[in-house]
């Protein structure tokens, strides 16, 4: 919205152009000049909001699938959320981590490249001391992982791919494997330093340790399913074939089953001394007309007009027609 000057402004404004302290010529000028906004090539952004937040989604999912399995395997608290899901040049990533961290790589066929999980020691060395029987206290000491440690830690994470493929089979079906286990950043170059990536950090509490653990997507991973990150390919209603087999058993089984079917003559009200005095011959009025249909029950809800009569000598009713209510799919 543009700013109205008040009649003081305009009158000091003419003034100071009229005094020659202001030139109109430098007034026109400044409005002519195009606003300028910065781009950085290096940090380009190659994947839409709408894009992200689908990411965001999916691995929304993967967290409380990670709670549940840690939970189990290392019998403590463990509480994993989504914290932020952002796009940034390779580089920056490798910058902000530790110099000493754990590193697990993953590859997901079908799909190209890898994927980077790191988890910060804090972290990391809470679980290892659950596992060796510990409280879960963390000792960040990771530039020293004995043989040990290092094959207890790596089968961890290993069994957590099964959660990885589980939150993306929304997407596609991939399977995950722990091709290898680092602890310096330096020695490890997925991509280019400039190729974009996603970083999804999850906010980690087990135990008693808390940190932060990141998962770097490049983009040459995401890029063949990248369509279908969007929005309309969730809302697609993708339509289901009947299984014709399973249909069959269901219908000969629910044919099988057995309901409760009654007619009711019709119903009469008297008072307790009526009742107490009934005798043989006595006749009791009914509220149903003769020529008027009955009704036919079916697990006490009304389901058809009948009319009673006999067939092969025992008492029946002959249906006239369906009772329907107010939903024509009931």
């Amino acid at each position: 919205m543009e700013e109205v000057l008040s009649q003081n402004e305009i009158d000091a404004l003419l003034s100071a152009i009229s005094s020659g302290e202001m030139d109109a010529d430098e007034l026109k000028q400044e409005k002519k000049e195009q606003k300028v906004r910065v781009y950085d090539f290096k940090r380009a952004l190659r994947f839409s909001k709408d894009q992200i937040r689908s990411l965001s989604r999916i691995h929304e999912n993967y967290a409380r699938l990670l709670t549940t399995y840690f939970s189990a395997q290392l019998r403590t608290h463990v509480s994993i959320s989504v914290a932020s899901v952002d796009q940034i040049p390779y580089e920056e990533f490798i910058r902000s981590v530790p110099k000493m961290t754990v590193l697990n790589i993953y590859s997901l066929q079908p799909l190209d490249g890898r994927i980077l999980m790191e988890v910060n020691p804090n972290i990391a060395y809470g679980m290892l001391d659950r596992i060796l029987g510990g409280k879960g206290n963390s000792v960040n000491k990771v530039e020293n992982l004995t043989e040990i440690e290092t094959i207890l830690m790596s089968q961890l994470f290993e069994k957590a791919a099964v959660n990885l493929q589980e939150a993306w089979e929304s997407l596609i079906e991939i399977d995950p494997i722990l091709e290898d286990f680092e602890v310096n950043p330096q020695f490890l170059q997925m991509v280019s330093p400039n190729e974009t990536v996603v970083v999804v950090s999850l906010n980690t509490t087990i135990g008693e340790a808390s940190g932060m653990i990141n998962i770097c997507i490049p983009h040459i991973v995401l890029e063949p399913i990248i369509p279908k990150l969007s929005a309309h390919y969730w809302m697609q209603s993708v339509p289901k074939k009947r299984d014709t087999e399973s249909y069959e058993k269901l219908t000969k089984n629910i044919q099988q089953a057995r309901v409760d079917v009654k007619t009711l003559l019709g119903e009469a009200a008297i008072s307790v001394e009526q009742l107490l005095n009934i005798k043989k011959d006595d006749i009791i009025a009914l509220n149903q007309q003769i020529d008027q249909p009955l009704e036919l029950t079916v697990n006490d809800e009304p389901k058809f007009y009948v009319q009673p009569g006999k067939s092969r000598n025992k008492m029946s009713v002959q249906v006239l027609e369906e009772i329907r209510g107010g939903n024509e799919n009931e």
